[in-house]
């Protein structure tokens, strides 16, 4: 299959389902990245994209692709989905993976609504967890037991922010590792990752 993950900033993708990503290349699947923007208001947009293609050499990532979306600025318009669009077209998903439309960070909020649209004839789209998702009630889980500290590994390629000083003083890697022991309580394994389904077609046979 062809798994196109997209995100609006260097590590959203990696905090929210890195480990699915990895299960799905390890498996011999396609996986692709979408990252619409180099991240520079969190820091040195360089040290950014040099850390987020880092990443996604670590995980097995086949292309990534970059847009040219502005760090806080996104909007909803018809140019952004057709740039997304053109993402699907080439990459040819069977399924796609963004952050939660619901969330606190307004670029996260704009990028899943065009991603709504541009995926519209898409058969399987999810949303993921980020560490900004408001009211994230999964209904689909991941088993990621088996590569949880491989997450870990490839999040730490984002040097530069598991360095920042958040307000609140949580620690990233740890706090990546509650969420992902939570979720597997709940989808009944020892870690998981959850999503919510935009669409989700199932095929048999």
């Amino acid at each position: 299959m062809n798994i196109l993950a997209i995100g609006a900033h260097p590590d959203d993708i990696e905090l929210g389902c890195a480990g699915t990503l990895l299960r799905y290349a390890r498996a011999g699947h396609n996986v692709f990245y979408l990252i619409m923007s180099d991240g520079g208001q969190g820091g040195d947009s360089s040290v950014r994209k040099a850390e987020q293609e880092s990443a996604a050499q670590k995980l097995g990532v086949k292309r990534l692709f970059w847009g040219n979306a502005t760090d806080t600025r996104f909007t909803v318009d018809s140019e952004t989905i057709a740039f997304i669009e053109t993402i699907c077209r080439a990459v040819s998903p069977d399924e796609v993976y963004v952050n939660h439309v619901n969330d606190s960070h307004q670029d996260h909020r704009a990028l899943a609504k065009c991603v709504i649209s541009a995926t519209r004839y898409v058969p399987r789209v999810l949303y993921y967890e980020d560490y900004t998702s408001i009211d994230f009630n999964p209904e689909i889980f991941v088993d990621i037991t088996g590569v949880i500290e491989d997450k870990i590994e490839v999040i730490s390629c984002h040097r530069s922010q598991i360095d920042r000083q958040h307000p609140s003083r949580f620690d990233m890697l740890e706090s990546v590792k509650a969420v992902a022991h939570f979720r597997g309580f709940q989808g009944k394994v020892r870690y998981a990752e959850g999503f919510k389904p935009v669409r989700y077609l199932k095929l048999i046979g």
